[in-house]
């Protein structure tokens, strides 16, 4: 019975709509992230610390997925399809930005606005949106499904990055940065456009997959469940290690190792041709052994594109940016899915929304935290002129060794409290 009503019409077509919905969704991203995020914070005179901090809040921003735990007896549909047009809108509204004719303070205050309330705007609307379109989804077949999601959304992430790019790079050479950040922002408008027709059509989730609990034993059941607590230790200690590094990447790319836009987008490119390579391999090695096995295979592969991330100087940055690229993304080719997955694999659904909430809003605070300690060691080392003892050394070198460290006490973690 049950699974006669996965290969309904009606759920066949909810997953459908579930590809696309995140491919699109994905798309927004690329652009409001990353180098492109970069390219923006740039011209409008930000510091590589305020960049870091700023890319961070994407973490900090999970924390108020904490929030959706309170809206309760509210219709899925109709506020995920809301709240998901007004932080797009807020996107958007970024590129507008450098635009308009207002002094950089007052262009400082409103990009800072925009984008720190399009991502609490997104992460109220988060969980509730994830449980809304895994219902459409078979619990034995969610690596796999995740896998084909991911590997449609990378396909057309590729090619949108490797284009917008180019033509970003192409115009800010002619001295045209205005009319790229127009061209942008018209793009963001169109994905929008097409996410929200997406959205509408989708069906609402089956009443079976939505029913509801109170807040207070909400709470009571998901602080008793041991397992779940420590797969939320997972998401915290990896949050760390990510977010102590990877914000500072994008802008290191473009100013210390001098890449541009283009060739970011070339080994992105590379790297996502890898990802999409072994996301069936992990969505069905996930299906078999178990999202937590896979989670400590991965880890292993993000700890190699750490090192190379920490070798990386002007002279190899273009060889070992792309094999931090192809590590990074090999790893995320699994850690992208088990980590919600495994929240799914120890809670029932009346509590899936609520669990992934309250783990990813503790995790998010510890990453934000984490950048937000790393970031005077990044400004005080580029004031010293990159130098420790007497070397050249770049602070996105030495945080890249701490996150290397970090993957290795969490790959130990994994391994004696949650698999075992």
């Amino acid at each position: 019975m049950e699974n006669s009503l996965y290969e309904s019409h009606s759920f066949r077509r909810g997953r459908g709509l579930c590809i696309a919905q995140a491919t699109l969704e994905y798309l927004v991203s690329l652009l409001c992230t990353g180098s492109f995020l970069a390219t923006l914070t740039k011209a409008l005179g930000f510091s590589d610390s305020l960049t870091g901090i700023i890319s961070s809040f994407i973490s900090l921003g999970c924390s108020f997925q904490l929030l959706s735990v309170f809206i309760k007896g509210r219709r899925t549909k109709p506020l995920v399809l809301v709240m998901s047009l007004m932080n797009q809108l807020l996107f958007t509204f970024l590129y507008a930005v450098p635009l308009l004719p207002l002094p950089g303070k007052v262009k400082t205050v409103l990009f800072l606005l925009s984008i720190f309330s399009a991502y609490i705007i997104y992460n109220l609307a988060h969980p509730k949106k994830i449980n809304w379109y895994m219902s459409f989804v078979e619990d034995s077949h969610r690596g796999i499904f995740t896998a084909n999601k991911e590997i449609i959304s990378l396909i057309s992430g590729m090619v949108f990055s490797c284009l917008m790019g180019a033509l970003i790079d192409g115009f800010t050479a002619e001295g045209k940065t205005h009319t790229a950040f127009l061209l942008a922002a018209i793009t963001l408008s169109l994905l929008m456009v097409a996410h929200t027709v997406v959205m509408t059509a989708t069906a609402p989730p089956p009443k079976d997959k939505t029913r509801e609990i109170k807040f207070s034993d909400s709470i009571k059941q998901i602080f008793a469940n041991k397992a779940l607590l420590k797969v939320t230790a997972v998401f915290i200690i990896y949050n760390i290690a990510n977010y102590a590094a990877t914000p500072f990447y994008g802008i290191y790319q473009i100013n210390e190792l001098g890449l541009s836009l283009t060739y970011i987008s070339i080994i992105t490119l590379a790297g996502n041709l890898c990802r999409i390579a072994v996301s069936r391999f992990w969505g069905g090695y996930a299906d078999k052994k178990g999202f937590a096995r896979m989670c400590e295979k991965c880890f292993a592969l993000m700890a190699v594109s750490f090192l190379c991330a920490a070798l990386a100087s002007p002279k190899n940055g273009a060889v070992l940016m792309l094999f931090y690229f192809i590590f990074h993304s090999i790893a995320m080719g699994g850690i992208n899915s088990s980590l919600v997955n495994m929240i799914f694999d120890y809670a029932p659904h009346s509590l899936r929304a609520d669990a992934l909430a309250i783990s990813q809003a503790a995790s998010g605070v510890a990453g934000f935290l984490a950048t937000l300690a790393v970031s005077p060691v990044v400004s005080l080392m580029q004031a010293g002129g990159n130098s420790l003892f007497g070397l050249t050394v770049y602070p996105q070198q030495v945080i890249s060794l701490f996150s290397l460290v970090l993957m290795g006490v969490l790959i130990l973690f994994l391994r004696k409290a949650v698999i075992k």
